[in-house]
């Protein structure tokens, strides 16, 4: 039973780690993806932390790019007529 509880254990742990992996801004993926590689990790383990590095704009919806990221555009509200 212990080792069942173990494994069970271990599994829920890799869950949590992996969602909060995924659910964390990009630039804080990268600032522990960083602190990570200096340790001396296989290359197995090192690869998820490399990929994170050299990960596209690194637009993490910190909205430092201003403007030309997104253009605004205006809503326009159509009223129901109601006979």
């Amino acid at each position: 039973m212990a080792v069942q509880s173990l494994v069970v254990a271990l599994i829920v742990l890799a869950c949590a780690v992996y969602a909060a992996w995924t659910l964390m801004p990009a630039a804080t993926r990268r600032t522990m993806a960083a602190a990570m590689l200096k340790l001396p990790l296989p290359e197995v383990l090192a690869r998820p932390f490399r990929r994170a590095m050299r990960s596209g704009s690194g637009c993490g919806g910190c909205d430092s790019c201003g403007d030309t990221a997104m253009p605004v555009k205006n809503v326009t509200v159509h009223r129901r007529l109601r006979h």
